[in-house]
């Protein structure tokens, strides 16, 4: 696959590699731990895979031409998969942004070309969703608003992305598969393909433990918006994640492994060895969402504000 030659960076969306965390599973011996790289799509995240699904979905049915403004809502990954995808496409993009996600967000968008339209960031994702809401209502011919916290799209792209690629990769191993809840669309899309196989898999979702959290792009769902997609009679468990623990062990990760993750991936790679702990044997997969780089921006003592 590394060799590849493609015609769009549209086709360099998936495939992306597991890596063992030997380091971090010495706290749990007898489970290997793994976390799936998804900042090696080419928008460096794992939202590139959602994104693209909701585009080419819309495009096949006509939802979407060049006619229409491509809108939505987003703390910043998937509005970067969203202009990269128009650029390349020839569609025009808005995003509606709280307007504090991190300045790396908001210059790799502009470079694409796509307008910014800022919300409370006292709001956080909830504020954005509302916002684009109004714009669409105002003029809905002009638009075409994917939606992603509803578009069934979103967590379609995980079904036949995501969980079959981590089935590919580690088969019958994998015992257990953890992951936090934006969208939800990783968790409900990825757990859905991994119900599938012969052997059962333990799927547990990931939050926050507080509605005033610093985990960018993750829900407190009892104080959120709730994502029309997210059902959550399909995670085995919920476990929360402290704000402290997701940034700690993002640095951690980077230290030790070798891999320079951000806060989310931080909570998810916590998250998961803290179910990795419960067990005397097993094989924990999870999710890296992004790189730390697009969080150079907020300085450590921001770690208490709301995302």
């Amino acid at each position: 696959m590394r060799h590849r030659a493609i015609e769009s960076v549209v086709d360099a969306v998936g495939n992306t590699p597991v890596v063992r965390l030997r380091s971090i599973e010495r706290e749990c011996p007898g489970v290997e731990l793994w976390l799936k790289l998804e900042y090696a799509n080419p928008g460096g995240s794992v939202k590139d895979r959602p994104a693209l699904q909701m585009i080419r979905d819309a495009l096949a049915d006509g939802r979407l031409g060049r006619d229409k403004i491509l809108i939505d809502a987003t703390s910043g990954n998937t509005g970067v998969a969203y202009s990269m995808f128009g650029a390349a496409l020839g569609l025009e993009v808005q995003l509606v942004m709280p307007s504090n996600v991190s300045k790396a967000r908001k210059d790799i968008t502009h470079a694409f070309g796509t307008e910014l339209i800022p919300s409370d960031p006292m709001e956080g994702s909830d504020g954005a969703i509302r916002l684009v809401r109004e714009i669409v209502a105002r003029d809905p011919d002009r638009y075409f608003y994917p939606d992603q916290y509803s578009n069934p799209s979103n967590p379609r792209a995980h079904y036949l992305g995501t969980g079959r690629e981590i089935l590919a990769q580690l088969g019958d191993r994998i015992t257990h598969f953890a992951t936090g809840l934006g969208t939800s669309g990783t968790m409900m899309g990825t757990t859905r393909r991994l119900r599938e196989h012969a052997r059962p898999i333990r799927c547990v979702a990931l939050e926050p433990e507080d509605a005033l959290h610093g985990l960018e792009g993750l829900k407190h769902m009892a104080s959120s918006l709730v994502p029309a997609i997210y059902d959550p009679s399909l995670p085995d468990e919920i476990h929360p994640v402290p704000t402290e623990a997701g940034w700690d062990m993002a640095d951690r990760v980077a230290r030790e492994e070798g891999l320079h993750i951000g806060h989310s991936s931080g909570a998810n790679v916590w998250g998961a060895l803290q179910l990795a702990k419960t067990l005397e044997s097993g094989c924990v997969v999870t999710i890296a969402c992004d790189r730390g780089d697009r969080y150079f921006a907020p300085m450590r003592w921001e770690k208490k504000y709301e995302w």
